[in-house]
């Protein structure tokens, strides 16, 4: 026999309805979340998707990189410090024709270098990757592959022409980083120092 009366089953309604609205809500949270996460991090967060296996775990690695990330000292360059790197990666193309292995390298030393005077630390390879990614998604797949193609390097499995893709992705990232204090955020530096170093790396 039902003993309930018709202002237990109006409650019942009420709780039931809250719950159903709390749980709309929280979904509608962690949609516009994972959208916000996707539009930051772009390809970067479907490779923490695969990675993990599980949307709910690379989107909470990607919040605790952007939690990391928040609580570092990042700073522009002064147009001294953005002309010494300038002259830098002008002098180690130059050198390319004739020693591109070394080159490879020198531009690996040269970006850990460019990373430690912004603020970055300069840690293991993977950690240095996640930490880019919060600012600048659009190249971190661009340190990746040169990553990539200097460790076949150093094991001696590649050629020129994938040498010179390396130093053109290690180029990419090293644009972003050039950022001049004064400028906009990510803006490009002051076109005298992109003279010093041209796109290009001709072999």
């Amino acid at each position: 026999m039902n003993t309930m009366t018709p202002q237990t089953w109006t409650l019942v309604a009420i709780v039931a309805a809250v719950v159903l609205i709390a749980v709309a809500a929280y979904a509608i949270h962690r949609s516009r979340q994972s959208h916000q996460l996707r539009a930051r991090f772009g390809a970067e967060y479907d490779r923490a998707v695969a990675k993990h296996g599980s949307r709910a775990q690379a989107e909470a690695e990607l919040r605790r990189r952007e939690d990391r990330v928040e609580h570092l000292t990042i700073v522009a360059l002064s147009p001294a410090d953005a002309a010494r790197f300038g002259a830098a990666w002008t002098a180690l193309q130059a050198d390319f024709v004739d020693n591109p292995r070394g080159v490879v390298d020198q531009a690996d030393a040269l970006v850990r270098e460019l990373l430690a005077r912004r603020g970055y630390p300069v840690t293991d390879f993977e950690h240095r990757a996640a930490d880019i990614s919060v600012d600048h998604p659009s190249v971190v797949s661009n340190y990746r592959a040169a990553q990539e193609i200097r460790g076949r390097t150093l094991r001696g499995e590649v050629e020129t022409e994938e040498l010179r893709k390396a130093v053109v992705h290690y180029r990419a990232l090293f644009d972003e980083l050039l950022e001049v204090r004064g400028l906009r955020p990510h803006a490009r530096p002051q076109p005298s120092i992109r003279q010093a170093h041209p796109m290009e790396v001709r072999s």
